[in-house]
């Protein structure tokens, strides 16, 4: 019997693994509830809020394939830490700024320390858990963001209405210190892991090097599958998301309103990555669920924010086709989660293909709010963001037949037969 199958003593090592990537995911979700504050604090233009949620993600749309080739030199859970303190340390100066463009350019910080802190998660669950419950644990997994996300949507216009912004940005860099520390005490180093998983170098270090795991991540179809759905969902997810709370306030509602309103939207992603992984588990094919993702957030933007001569669906209406984007996209996730472990060219490629699928999340996050953000400036409102959001789906539509294909192309021919 492996490590991985032995149960742990106290809480799971690879749930300790998840909840530092809900930390790391407050950082993200920090910024929504601020944005009517640091607007009239700070001065902060529309345009620059959508660059404020999104250079988080520049680092990882720069170096997430760069951070999954050294994960493993570097260490999994060593790169986890590391990425926490980073976020720890740059939050704690954000609180300090008195400028858009400082705020801007320690986002970007953050958004290093926010790569580093997740891209290595996949693999360091997957070492720290038996092969029969990684989709399971790799869906949940799926709901760090979303999870993260709505923790701070729900808390951060309490705290910044009782205190003030700058307290906002302290007590979260506080929360990813006492992670990094829980996490370098309860999680055990996967060095020794990959060695016992089979994972580590041979003796002579052939076939194991860096330039290796590149050509063959980059010279895979599947790595690039996933790596453009993953992009496509979080740009329109995030841009959405994000900017809920500026659009409620604008509509009238209170902070305390719109921070509610907003996080159930993110936390019931939640229900979509869970129910990924049993259904997953239970045989139901990825390209069905990715079907169902995708077609359900086009739709569900549409409904919500398109306009016909002047006037929409009723309120109450749109926040429930909101609520239908958020919950059936969450299958999303978690299925590219568990995609790219089963598509990465070979096991020593895992790392670096989630990284390569980080990057390319990172970069529909960073492109999609200010998209969004410049389509409400140009149009007055945001009646068109169904436009933006519903061509990512259609993209995402037929990447998912493009991932279908490739799934039967290379399963055994007896079962292509019973499908």
């Amino acid at each position: 019997m492996s490590r991985r199958d032995v149960p742990a003593k106290g809480i799971d090592p690879a749930l300790i693994v998840i909840l530092a990537g809900v930390s790391a995911a407050l950082h993200v979700g920090k910024l929504p509830p601020a944005i009517p504050v640091l607007r009239d604090a700070l001065g902060v233009t529309l345009v620059q809020a959508g660059f404020l949620l999104s250079l988080v993600q520049l680092a990882g749309m720069t170096l997430g394939l760069a951070v999954g080739l050294a994960a493993d030199g570097l260490g999994l859970k060593r790169s986890m830490v590391t990425g926490l303190l980073v976020l720890s340390a740059a939050g704690a100066l954000g609180g300090w700024a008195h400028d858009a463009p400082t705020l801007l350019a320690l986002r970007a910080v953050e958004g290093f320390g926010f790569l580093l802190a997740t891209v290595p998660a996949p693999s360091l669950i997957r070492l720290l858990v038996a092969p029969r419950r990684l989709p399971v644990m790799l869906g949940l997994w799926g709901t760090y963001m979303p999870f993260g996300a709505a923790v701070a949507l729900l808390l951060g216009p309490v705290l910044i209405g009782a205190t003030s912004w700058q307290t906002w940005w302290w007590g979260l860099a506080a929360t990813s210190f006492a992670m990094a520390l829980w996490l370098a005490q309860a999680v055990p180093a996967d060095r020794h892991r990959h060695a016992a998983a089979g994972l580590g170098a041979s003796p002579s270090g052939a076939g194991h090097g860096w330039p290796q795991r590149l050509r063959q991540t980059l010279t895979a179809r599947g790595p690039w599958l996933v790596a453009f759905s993953f992009s496509v969902y979080s740009g329109q997810w995030l841009a959405v998301i994000g900017f809920l709370p500026s659009i409620y306030a604008q509509a009238g509602f209170s902070g305390a309103a719109t921070g509610a309103l907003t996080a159930l939207a993110a936390v019931i992603n939640m229900v979509g990555n869970i129910a990924s992984g049993r259904l997953l588990q239970r045989g139901v094919r990825p390209r069905v669920l990715l079907y169902a993702g995708f077609a359900t957030m086009g739709l569900g933007t549409v409904a919500a924010f398109a306009e016909l001569h002047g006037s929409g669906l009723p309120p109450l209406l749109r926040y429930a086709a909101v609520l239908l984007f958020s919950m059936i996209g969450g299958v999303i996730p978690g299925t590219l989660f568990s995609l790219a472990v089963k598509l990465a060219p070979t096991e020593r490629t895992v790392s670096t293909t989630v990284g390569w699928m980080q990057q390319w999340s990172s970069f529909g996050q960073f492109v999609g709010p200010p998209l969004v953000a410049w389509v409400a400036s140009r149009m007055g409102g945001w009646q068109w963001t169904w436009a933006v959001t519903g061509a990512c789906s259609l993209l995402g539509l037929v990447l998912a037949g493009q991932i279908g294909r490739l799934i039967q192309s290379l399963e055994p021919p007896s079962l292509q037969l019973e499908r």
